[in-house]
C-alpha cells in the first residue's frame, strides 16, 4: 500500500507546476500589458529603450492624464494580487517583486503629486525636452518627420507642464524659493530671435541629399515655422511664468516634511530611493557613524603627507592651492581621459565579462553647468550609433580639484554607472521592465563601491588621489546626516553647507550646489551610501564564508548580472549565489 505521504508528495509533483505555469503566465501577461502601457504614455521613454513606434509623440502629462494613469496603475496593483510570489521560479519571483515595487512608487508618486515639482536643482523636464535634437536619430526621412512631430507638440506639453506647476503654487507643492536662483538659465538659453539660432534648429543645417532629396526645402520650411511659431514662443511662456509667478510664489520652507503631506512623502521617497524598510533616525544614525570612521581615516593621510595644519586648514589648502586645479577645460578633460583608459586597462582584473558598448567623455553643457554637479554618466541605447558619455563638468575651473577625478572617473564611467548600465541593457532575458530599469541604491550604491575598487586595481597615484577618494566617500556619507537633517529634523541650509564644507574637500562651490540639490531632490542622496554600505556588507560575509574559494571576478560578474535590483532582493540572491559557491566546493 502507498503511504499517505508518498500519495500527497505526487498530487503535489503534479499540482504545483501547474500552479506555478498558471501564476507565471499570468504574471507575464499583466507585465506585457503594463508595459505596453508604459511605453505609450511615455514616448521618448520608448524612444530610449528601442520602441520607435511612438517616435513622433510627446504624450501628456495633464492632470487628467496623471489621474488617468494612477487608476491604469491601481488596477494593475490589484491584478499582481492574484499572483504568488511563492508560485513563481526563483527568477519570476525577482521579476515580480521588481516590478511590483515599480508599481507602488508610481502610485505613491501620484498620490503626494510629486508631479506637481517637474523639476529640480539639478535636472527638469524643460532640460529634457532640450535634448531632443541631440538623442534624436537622424538617419533617414523619416527620423525628421517623427522629430518635426515632437516639435508640433512641444508647445502643448510646455503648457501642461505650466500648468502642474501653477496647481503647485495653489496647493503649496514647490521646490523651495532658496534653491531656485539661476534655475532659468536653460530655460533662456533657448530664447533667440531666429529659427535658425535655436538648437532644435540644428538637425536640419546639415540634411545629407541622399536622406531628404527634394524635400529638403519642406523640411527646412516646416522647421522654421514649428520652432520661431511655437517652440521658442513655449520657452518664452515658461520664463515669463518662471519669473512672474514661481519664483514670487514659491514656498519659504525647505524641508520635504513643510510640504501637503510631507512626512508621507518624504517616506515615500525613502522607499523608493533606499529600498529597505528604514526610517530618517536610523539612516541619520549610519550617516553619523560612517563620517566619524572615514575622517579617521583622512587624519592618516594628512600625517602621511607630513601636512602642518589642522583639518580644517587641510582643506583650505586643498581648495586653494594652484597644483590641484587644471589650467583648462581641455587639460581637466586630458586628465579624466587619461583615468578613464587606465581604468579600462585594468578592468579584466576584476570583472570577467565586460559591456559591448564603449563610453566618451565629454563636458558638461554650458547651459546647465553653473549648477550641475561635477561629473554624470549619460547612457545611450544599445541600438544608437554612439556609445554612453562621462560627462565632467568644466565649468569654474578653480572648483574642479583634479584629487577628485580618479574618484568620479572609476563612479561615472568604469566600472561604476558605464558598465553597470551597458551590462544590465544586454540582459535580454529579462523582462524589459526589469532591464530598463533603474534602482537608485543599486546603481548609486554599485558606483561608490567601484571608486574604492580603485585601490584594488592600483588608480590612485598620489596620496592626496587616496584622500580625494576618501572625500568623495565622505560626501557620500554626510548626505545621511544633511538629508534627513533636513527633510525630517529641521536642518537650515547654512546648517547643512557648514556641515559638508567642514567635513569634505568639496570646492565651496560644489557644495552649494549639492547642497542645493538634496533640498530639491529628497531621499535620492541616501542611496549613495546605504547601497554600497549593503554590497560591501555582502563582499564581506562572501569572503568569510568562501575563503579561498572565493573570486572577486565571479562575485563581480554575478552582482552586475543581476541589473539593478532593490537591495533586499540583492541580499537574498547573494545568500542563494554563496551557497551554490560552497557547493561546487
Amino acid at each position: 500500500m502507498i503511504k499517505y505521504a508518498t500519495v500527497l508528495f505526487l498530487l503535489l509533483s503534479f499540482v504545483l507546476p501547474a500552479v506555478a505555469a498558471d501564476d507565471s503566465e499570468q504574471f507575464r501577461q499583466i507585465y506585457e500589458k503594463e508595459w505596453a502601457f508604459r511605453l505609450q504614455q511615455f514616448p521618448m521613454f520608448a524612444s530610449w529603450v528601442g520602441v520607435h513606434d511612438y517616435a513622433d509623440q510627446l504624450g501628456d502629462v495633464s492632470e487628467e492624464a496623471q489621474a488617468a494613469r494612477n487608476e491604469f496603475w491601481k488596477g494593475i496593483r490589484e491584478e499582481l494580487q492574484a499572483v504568488s510570489c511563492q508560485r513563481l521560479q526563483r527568477e519570476d519571483c525577482i521579476n515580480y517583486r521588481i516590478f511590483i515595487k515599480q508599481i507602488d512608487n508610481f502610485i505613491a508618486d501620484y498620490e503626494t503629486r510629486s508631479y506637481l515639482m517637474p523639476f529640480n536643482s539639478d535636472w527638469g523636464f524643460y532640460m529634457e525636452l532640450a535634448r531632443l535634437p541631440k538623442d534624436a536619430s537622424f538617419s533617414s526621412l523619416q527620423d525628421y518627420r517623427n522629430y518635426l512631430g515632437r516639435l508640433h507638440q512641444l508647445p502643448r506639453v510646455m503648457d501642461q507642464y505650466i500648468a502642474l506647476m501653477r496647481k503647485g503654487l495653489e496647493l503649496g507643492i514647490t521646490q523651495p524659493r532658496v534653491v531656485l536662483d539661476g534655475r532659468d538659465e536653460p530655460i533662456k538659453a533657448q530664447l533667440v530671435e531666429a529659427a535658425e539660432q535655436s538648437p532644435f534648429y540644428s538637425p536640419f543645417q546639415s540634411i545629407p541629399e541622399s536622406v531628404a532629396g527634394g524635400e529638403k526645402a519642406e523640411l527646412l520650411a516646416t522647421a522654421e515655422q514649428v520652432i520661431s511659431g511655437g517652440v521658442i514662443p513655449a520657452y518664452q511662456r515658461l520664463y515669463d511664468f518662471f519669473q512672474e509667478e514661481y519664483v514670487p510664489g514659491a514656498r519659504k520652507t525647505l524641508g520635504a516634511s513643510a510640504l501637503p503631506g510631507g512626512e508621507r512623502f518624504y517616506r515615500s521617497q525613502i522607499s523608493k530611493y533606499v529600498t529597505l524598510d528604514m526610517g530618517a533616525d536610523e539612516i541619520h544614525r549610519i550617516g553619523r557613524e560612517q563620517v566619524a570612521r572615514i575622517r579617521g581615516e583622512m587624519d592618516s593621510i594628512i600625517e602621511e603627507v607630513d601636512f602642518e595644519g589642522d583639518f580644517a586648514a587641510f582643506l583650505e589648502f586643498l581648495r586653494t592651492d594652484e597644483q590641484f586645479y587644471a589650467k583648462t577645460p581641455k587639460e581637466l578633460l586630458a586628465f579624466a581621459s587619461y583615468y578613464a583608459k587606465k581604468i579600462d586597462g585594468r578592468l579584466p582584473m576584476i570583472i570577467g565579462h565586460l559591456p559591448r558598448q564603449p563610453y566618451g567623455v565629454a563636458p558638461v553643457p554650458e547651459d546647465i553647468a553653473p549648477f550641475y554637479t561635477a561629473g554624470r554618466y549619460v547612457s545611450s541605447p544599445l541600438d544608437s550609433h554612439r556609445g554612453g558619455y562621462y560627462w565632467v563638468n568644466t565649468y569654474d575651473l578653480p572648483s574642479r580639484p583634479l584629487y577628485a577625478i580618479p574618484a568620479l572617473t572609476l563612479h561615472e564611467g568604469a566600472p561604476g554607472h558605464h558598465t553597470q548600465g551597458a551590462l544590465a541593457m544586454e540582459q535580454a532575458g529579462q523582462p524589459p521592465f526589469r532591464r530598463y530599469d533603474y534602482i537608485s541604491a543599486y546603481g548609486e550604491g554599485w558606483g561608490l563601491y567601484s571608486e574604492k575598487l580603485g585601490l584594488e586595481m592600483d588608480i590612485y597615484e598620489t596620496p592626496y588621489e587616496h584622500f580625494g577618494r576618501l572625500t568623495y566617500e565622505m560626501w557620500r556619507a554626510c548626505r545621511l546626516v544633511i538629508d534627513t537633517g533636513i527633510h525630517a529634523m529641521g536642518w537650515t541650509r547654512e546648517q547643512a553647507r557648514d556641515f559638508l564644507a567642514s567635513h569634505t574637500a568639496l570646492s565651496l562651490h560644489e557644495v552649494t550646489t549639492e547642497i542645493d540639490r538634496y533640498i530639491s531632490w529628497p531621499g535620492q542622496a541616501l542611496s549613495y551610501k546605504l547601497g554600497e554600505y549593503t554590497i560591501w556588507k555582502l563582499r564581506a560575509g562572501a569572503e568569510q564564508d568562501l575563503g579561498d574559494a572565493f573570486d572577486i571576478r565571479a562575485f563581480h560578474d554575478f552582482i552586475l548580472s543581476l541589473g539593478s535590483v532593490p537591495l533586499d532582493v540583492l541580499s537574498e540572491e547573494t545568500a542563494i549565489w554563496i551557497n551554490e559557491q560552497q557547493k561546487k566546493g
